[in-house]
């Protein structure tokens, strides 16, 4: 397919739904904006790096902005290809990807386009793999093999956040709680000492923990430290000799991964227990006080967007926190409906981005 990035954003997103790009198979839907921003863009360098796409303008100005965002979906749920509605009102654009995150890739292609004269410097990054394990994500390959790609002074994700500014993001991680007993006959119970009963100090603790609110830059992270999976059992007439517990802890970005696991470690301090971290990504400070947030945020303000607050979640924006480059996730639709079969997007929305973006890149 051939994209027109000089079209109106509303359609070069329906047209970017319109291809099909399941993580893992978005060859088609790179061939195409790649091709797209050789032709149709000027004064950016283009380089394809496997399923990711990178162009950056290089003239010397005083700051630069990245512009990310990934091409690829989950996978299609009969939702493809795009189409409009109107509900209460508002037209609607659905398809898979219209709000994760097409409709952000189109607003940040149309203005690779049509920005002739930005006051900064830009790189756009468009990545693949995004939507499934770590591992493969196009970013994090981008990262390790052109690091010099992701320098700049104010990255933004077109994550979508409702034209809001979701600054920052939480952390995560996970552990597994392991505790041993001794196996018997279910008819000798006392020779036995059951895990699973052991594990009722562990739920305890997780019941009466009160998780903190911390306001960082004005956004307001809530923590949360949750039993997402509880394992045990060998047969129906065995005691257990072990069970575990996985925890998930999203922690707000004034502590460190190593700092929240420490903390997991406390809250279950004194029990008879292994204790295991078997995941975890860094959280991202807001970064709202650099200057070139700082202008973004009045351009939100002033230009009908919904305000600033803290991103729930974890985003690639830890990325670029992590390299000391503030980061903000900034795109059209509900986060809500990310992934849902009835993925769809306010047309308003794609405008009312693209809008501010503009006048944010021009400094009107």
């Amino acid at each position: 397919m051939t994209l027109d990035l000089r079209a109106d954003p509303i359609s070069l997103t329906a047209a970017l739904v319109d291809i099909p790009s399941e993580s893992k198979d978005e060859a088609a839907i790179v061939d195409a904006v790649t091709w797209a921003l050789r032709e149709q863009t000027t004064g950016f360098e283009v380089l394809r790096s496997g399923n990711t796409v990178l162009a950056r303008t290089n003239r010397g100005l005083p700051t630069r902005v990245i512009l990310a965002g990934h091409l690829d979906t989950v996978p299609i749920a009969g939702n493809v290809p795009s189409r409009y509605e109107v509900r209460e009102g508002e037209q609607m654009l659905c398809g898979c990807g219209s709000v994760d995150m097409k409709s952000g890739d189109a607003v940040f292609l149309h203005l690779a386009a049509t920005v002739a004269d930005p006051v900064c410097d830009l790189t756009m990054i468009f990545y693949d793999c995004e939507e499934i394990a770590a591992e493969f994500n196009g970013l994090g390959r981008i990262e390790r093999d052109l690091p010099d790609w992701l320098e700049g002074d104010l990255a933004i994700l077109g994550e979508p956040s409702g034209a809001w500014i979701e600054a920052g993001c939480q952390g995560t991680l996970r552990a597994r709680l392991t505790v041993s007993g001794t196996r018997a006959h279910t008819a000798r119970a006392w020779m036995g000492e059951n895990a699973i009963h052991d594990l009722a100090p562990v739920l305890e603790r997780l019941s009466e923990y009160t998780p903190r609110q911390v306001d960082i830059d004005g956004c307001v992270y809530r923590e949360g430290l949750s039993a997402v999976r509880v394992g045990g059992g060998v047969a129906g007439n065995v005691v257990p000799d072990e069970a575990t517990v996985d925890v998930n802890f999203r922690f707000a970005p004034d502590r460190s991964l190593d700092e929240a696991t420490e903390h997991v470690r406390q809250v279950f301090s004194g029990l008879d227990l292994k204790f295991e971290r078997t995941d975890g990504a860094p959280a991202a400070l807001p970064g709202l006080s650099a200057p070139a947030a700082k202008s973004l945020v009045e351009q939100v303000h002033s230009h009908g967007g919904g305000g600033v607050r803290a991103k729930y979640g974890w985003t690639d924006v830890s990325r670029f926190a992590a390299r000391g480059i503030p980061a903000v996730n900034f795109g059209p639709g509900d986060p809500n409906l990310a992934h849902t079969v009835d993925e769809h997007v306010p047309t308003a929305q794609i405008t009312t981005v693209t809008d501010i973006l503009r006048g944010y890149l021009t400094g009107a």
